[in-house]
């Protein structure tokens, strides 16, 4: 800490100004950031401001006092090597000024994890080894957070991330995803950007949109000094007062802007004030011109050379005598355009405004000139460089030298090193850029390349990849799998449409199937389709081929596709195939993954035991192969086959373990799925709030879409069930719009159709769910969407049942109750849990026609009760209830009914599911019955039921027409009052009932029996 305090006071004393001006109130901010930090609440902010305002200062000024504060100081800045980011540059150097502080925390806190943390910081490992996939970069952010937490337990540590306008995409996400998951330790982080560069297309720009909506991020924008402050900063330059017209001079000329300021200052000072031009350009050249030709020289080499260049690297470049280099580098330095960077290993220009001037100012020829000498002198001596940036600086210069036959090899070099980092998006950048150096490079440079040195999306012919020439095809399979791991796959779906194109006439099915293949799984992510024109063009080409790896690919993949949205024999057939040919070529981990499709396929055909078997054995076996997207495919299956049979305690148990397990492995979409499906078990259990907490989780991990469709779905089951009937119907728009409709996967569709029901019946709009009831069932339910069809079904039923009294219900009434007859018939019922359900579906259906019995009821809680769905049974304990207290059974059938009453309550206060406890109170009020269990809280209901709802008397005559259908002026005639009054009692009603509308208040009288069927005007009537 002691070393990195002197070295900031070093930065201190180099600034033109020893005078620090202003900023109370972003210091104020940061320092309050600090303190929170310190308490063990993380802490994010964005500093943004123009170039040249004072972010650098303000920043130095903020880590000198944190140092004295005791906190623990890392600084990392963006690198910008000839318009290209270096990969994670600012963590890189951050971690390891963390490395070098604390040695022995960081070590700890990386135990286990060194080899993928070693993409980030190289001093921890190798990096060569360790596999590749679509969550190798989420896994990485995930360590490096969780890393930075570890290390910031016990102690205040302070990260400050400068200059993201030059950031690479890769920095970017892992940024992003740290200010969206960073949840513990004593740390805060500050990251600094050019607010002026950010135009409209700029790519920081979109992050900062996305971090402007996050609660937990402040953003400070930095302002230009007033006047007064001019004033202050100059008398810290000149070291005395100056005069007010100086000061009036240079603050019209900088507007306020600190470098510009200083330079004017200076410039005042050095009598070349009146030469001075109002451009920007002519401004920030003039000190730079007026220095020896050397110095100029030496200056343009080190604008050349990236935001900081190396001693032994320009003196290479320069081509000086040692003492000629540096005359001129002291001559720059003594003028304040160069400084010494802070380990004094190497050169940086004072400002980066300065910089991009001299750089602009260089000739074509000279630019090109000046990367040729760089890349020779990295060439002939790579130790020049840190070898962590030696192939992105190596490629870079060469490609801006416009040299294709070296740049070619050196910019697939610089992408495998980016892989090997899980660099994805520089990856995708450089092979980009490779493909287009490829016809210009010399026909022998490319014969010379090899696709076991560039790629790992070898061939699929089961040619030797050591022994075949690289392929213009190669670089474009390598492009499209990393665009799909990087998230950009809008770039990767293009390049598998050329892709595609090139191969029309090509004569090689197992690479067309296997650009297929990578196209369907862009499509549906991309929301374009379900992907199965792709699949199925992939299946037809590889159609009677011999089995190679391509085909269990193809195989495991359709099998898995026909699993999710078409299961069947055809699918379990496919699985089955996939199974054999990867065992056959060896493919282990597509054996392992169309193992897990069979065994889901297998419990969804009936076999269930069979399948469950098979599940838990690729669980295991892929933990053992370290088959980390199987393993985390496991955790997501298996318990969500448990929940699909009613074992939903042992799928949480499995689910918590994945959670883990998938943490700790960084799969994040993983993470993301394992907790949705926790959701939905922990709900079945009625454990709503850690239900709740858990689809929170899978929208706050998940990258996609569809982990905020959870969040939104699970979020619309608990409000329709408490009676928050608005932000149920406002959950399950959200719900479709993150599922989409370009993908009708039916374990996301007929869950929404089912909260559509309910909605729609809740707020009295029977036909809606009569509609949307045809809409769901037109297709049948196939094998493994029993789960959901029994749901979907029983809310119908109950829809028809609460609705029983309506005379707007009657018409399509038997048409309705046919249709969800029939359809209940075709359903499976082979496990006790949707057993239950078609009993429960029986009753309600009984219910809808008048003619269910007690004993119905009594069947249906016979099969709940050792189910462990303590709300289903709640309900079903009701209407067993009432279903005695109407059948006029005596004293003995009211005390069966106070019993089935009692702990239905219970639950229903528990869960805080109101309508069931109205429904509840409303029914014992009626029957008089007492539900409490002390003597002392005995207390005899109302007679009248609607008396408990405070309505008078006038307005349950009101009521009681409202629920019979009957418009203002039919209920006014009716009463002999005006329609007006009548409106005004209606309004009264809706807000006593805490209702929305006229048809939600019906259902809701008559889903609580307000006006026994005898006293409706509707049945009487005629």
């Amino acid at each position: 800490m002691s070393y990195l305090c002197a070295m900031l006071g070093a930065v201190e004393t180099r600034s033109v100004s020893p005078v620090f001006v202003g900023r109370a109130d972003e210091l104020e901010a940061l320092n309050d950031a600090l303190a929170r930090a310190g308490a063990g609440e993380p802490q994010a902010l964005l500093l943004g401001g123009e170039a040249g305002v004072g972010k650098t200062r303000l920043i130095e000024e903020f880590a000198a006092a944190s140092c004295r504060e005791g906190a623990v100081v890392a600084i990392g800045g963006c690198v910008e090597i000839g318009g290209d980011g270096l990969p994670f540059a600012p963590f890189s150097t951050a971690l390891r000024a963390l490395r070098r502080l604390l040695p022995d925390e960081l070590a700890a806190a990386a135990a286990g994890q060194e080899e993928e943390l070693a993409r980030l910081l190289p001093e921890l490992g190798d990096t060569s080894r360790g596999r590749h996939d679509e969550d190798g970069m989420a896994r990485l952010f995930e360590l490096t957070v969780r890393l930075l937490e570890r290390i910031a337990a016990e102690r205040t540590v302070v990260v400050l991330l400068e200059d993201l306008h030059w950031a690479d995409a890769s920095t970017r996400h892992l940024l992003a995803y740290l200010f969206r998951t960073l949840r513990s330790g004593r740390l805060l982080v500050v990251a600094t950007y050019r607010a002026d560069d950010i135009h409209r297309r700029h790519p920081l720009r979109p992050l900062l949109a996305e971090l402007d909506r996050l609660r937990t991020v402040r953003r400070i924008e930095l302002g230009r000094f007033s006047r007064a402050e001019v004033g202050r900063q100059i008398a810290g330059i000149l070291a005395t007062e100056p005069e007010p017209s100086q000061v009036d001079e240079i603050f019209a000329r900088s507007d306020g802007n600190a470098f510009f300021v200083e330079e004017l200052a200076v410039a005042s000072t050095e009598g070349c004030r009146a030469g001075l031009t109002d451009s920007l350009r002519d401004l920030l050249l003039v000190r730079v011109e007026s220095l020896p030709e050397a110095a100029q020289a030496v200056a343009r080499i080190v604008a050349e050379g990236g935001s900081t260049v190396e001693y032994r690297l320009l003196a290479a470049v320069a081509r000086l005598s040692e003492d000629d280099l540096i005359e001129a580098l002291r001559a720059a330095v003594g003028a304040n355009i160069l400084l010494a960077t802070t380990d004094g290993d190497g050169y940086r220009f004072r400002h980066s405004l300065v910089r991009e001037a001299v750089g602009d100012d260089l000739l074509p020829g000279e630019r090109s000139r000046l990367n040729r000498r760089y890349a020779q002198a990295l060439e002939d001596d790579p130790a020049l460089v840190p070898a962590d940036e030696r192939a992105a600086r190596l490629a870079s210069h060469w490609y801006h030298a416009h040299d294709a036959a070296k740049a070619l090899p050196a910019v697939l070099d610089a992408s495998v090193a980016a892989r090997r980092r899980h660099a994805y998006s520089e990856q995708l950048r450089l092979l980009e850029r490779a493909m287009e150096l490829w016809e210009s490079a010399p026909e022998e440079v490319r014969a010379a390349l090899r696709p076991v040195d560039y790629t790992e999306v070898y061939p699929p012919c089961g040619c030797d990849p050591a022994a075949t020439p690289l392929r213009y095809l190669d670089l474009m399979a390598e492009a499209a799998v990393a665009g799909r791991f990087c998230g950009e796959r809008e770039r990767a779906l293009k390049i598998t449409k050329r892709a595609l194109h090139l191969l029309e006439d090509d004569g090689d099915p197992l690479r067309a199937a296997w650009f297929w293949t990578q196209r369907s799984r862009l499509v549906e992510a991309q929301g374009r389709g379900d992907g199965w024109h792709e699949l199925a063009t992939a299946q037809e080409l590889v159609r009677g081929l011999p089995p190679s790896e391509v085909h269990a690919d193809v195989l495991s993949n359709v099998a898995n596709w026909s699993m999710v949205h078409r299961p069947g024999p055809e699918a379990l057939l496919a699985a089955e195939r996939a199974v054999e040919y990867a065992r056959m070529v060896g493919a282990r981990d597509i054996e392992l993954n169309a193992r897990l499709t069979l065994a889901g396929l297998l419990v969804e055909s009936g076999d269930i035991e069979a399948g469950l078997a098979e599940a838990h054995d690729v669980k295991e076996r892929a933990r053992e192969l370290g088959a980390a997207y199987v393993v985390g495919r496991a955790h997501v299956n298996l318990p969500s086959h448990l929940e699909g049979i009613g074992r939903s305690r042992d799928a949480v148990a499995i689910l918590r373990e994945g959670v883990e397990l998938a943490r700790g492995l960084g799969l994040l979409d993983t993470e993301a799925w394992v907790w949705g499906n926790l959701a939905e078990s922990l709900h079945s259990l009625g454990r709503w709030d850690e239900a709740s907490e858990a689809a929170v989780n899978s929208e706050r991990v998940g990258q996609s879409a569809k982990p905020r469709g959870f969040h939104a779905t699970v979020h619309a089951v608990l409000a329709l069930a408490r009676g928050e009937l608005a932000e149920a119907g406002r959950q399950l728009a959200a719900a479709r719009r993150h599922f989409g409709s370009h993908d009708c996967v039916p374990q996301h569709m007929l869950p929404l159709s089912t909260l559509a029901i309910g909605v729609a019946a809740g707020e009295g709009r029977l036909l809606d769910a009569r509609t949307e009831l045809v809409a769901a069932v037109r297709h049948g339910f196939p094998p493994g969407t029993h789960r959901y069809g029994w749901r979907l079904l029983l809310a119908s039923a109950i829809a028809e049942a609460d609705a029983r009294a309506l005379p707007a219900a009657e018409p399509g009434r038997a048409e309705a109750l046919g249709r969800l007859r029939t359809t209940a018939k075709a359903l499976a019922a082979n496990v006790p849990v949707w057993q239950a359900h078609e009993l429960w579906v029986r009753a309600e259906l009984l219910r809808a026609e008048g003619r269910d019995t007690p004993d119905d009821w009594s069947d249906t809680v016979t099969a709940f009760e050792p189910l462990e769905r303590p709300y289903d049974l709640a309900r079903v304990r009701h209407r067993h209830a009432e279903s005695l207290l109407l059948s006029g059974g005596g004293e003995e059938a009211r005390h069966r009914a106070t019993e089935l009453l009692r702990p239905a309550r219970a639950v229903a206060e528990h869960l805080r599911a109101r309508p069931l406890a109205e429904s509840v109170a409303l029914l014992a009020q009626r029957a008089r019955l007492t539900l409490a269990a002390a003597p002392e809280r005995m207390v005899l209901a109302p007679a009248d039921p609607v008396e408990a709802l405070g309505l008078t008397s006038r307005e349950r005559d009101v009521l009681r027409l409202v629920a019979a259908g009957r418009s203002n002026r039919q209920i006014a005639e009716e009463l002999f009052i005006s329609p007006k009054t009548a409106s005004v009692h209606v309004s009264n009603i809706l807000a006593k009932l805490s209702v929305s509308g006229r048809g939600e208040a019906a259902a809701l009288a008559h889903r609580m029996r307000l006006f026994p069927p005898e006293a409706d005007p509707a049945r009487t009537a005629g």
